[in-house]
Parts: C-alpha cells; sequence; structure tokens
C-alpha cells in the first residue's frame, strides 16, 4: 500500500488514538468540537483516526504544553498550512519558471545563425 495513502487511512478507535497521543479520549471530543482535528466515521458514527490524524494530535499537544491555548492552537495550525500550501505555490511557481527559461534557451538555439567564423575585410566606401 502507498505509504501517503496509509497515513490517511482512518484505522484507529478513540480509545487507541487517545492513547497513541498521550491524552483522555474526552481530549479528543474537546478538539473536534474547536474545529482543530476532524475524524473519519464509520456507517455506524464511530469515530476512526488516521496516522495523520495522530500526528495532529501531538502537534496539539506540543502547542498546549507550550502554553497555548485552543484558539491559539488553531490559529497556529491554520497559518501553519498556509505556509505549507505556499511554500508548495513557490516551488510550482519556481519549476515553471525554470520550464519557461529552459524553453527560451531552446528557443534561441533553434533561432540562432550560423555565422563565418573569419570577418568580411572591411573595404571603405568611395
Amino acid at each position: 500500500m502507498d505509504p501517503d495513502l496509509r497515513r490517511h487511512r482512518a484505522v484507529y478507535v478513540i480509545s487507541v488514538a487517545a492513547e497513541l497521543a498521550g491524552v483522555h479520549p474526552q481530549t479528543l471530543r474537546i478538539y473536534e468540537r474547536k474545529g482543530l482535528l476532524d475524524p473519519a466515521r464509520t456507517v455506524g458514527g464511530s469515530r476512526r483516526y488516521s496516522d495523520l490524524d495522530i500526528a495532529v494530535l501531538r502537534r496539539i499537544q506540543e502547542l498546549t504544553n507550550g502554553g497555548l491555548n485552543l484558539e491559539g492552537v488553531r490559529r497556529v495550525m491554520d497559518l501553519e498550512a498556509e505556509v505549507s500550501r505556499l511554500r508548495s505555490e513557490l516551488a510550482d511557481a519556481r519549476r515553471e519558471a525554470r520550464e519557461a527559461v529552459e524553453r527560451t534557451h531552446r528557443q534561441y538555439r533553434r533561432d540562432l545563425v550560423p555565422v563565418r567564423n573569419t570577418p568580411d575585410r572591411w573595404v571603405p566606401r568611395r
């Protein structure tokens, strides 16, 4: 299975996710109510958490242990997501610019007209 797909696969029940993140299951419910976490749901409505959700839970713990309240955590995580998105856009723009320069260079090579290596002798007009 693709490792990235595996990270998004929701397999952990709330008690296991809470244990992996080092928090109480009720804390996960609070994080969900505050919009910090959005676990997948089974057909019956039970929460299921992925490895990515566990990483988010650990990040939330790191920030709250650093003194942030949940609103501060939400803002930091929103900003981190925006920075990640902007970095991705910048990487795309750099790649597109590099490709445009390469296309331009290839076009120049096609448009160049070969010249003789020996210059014509200059003769003054009379």
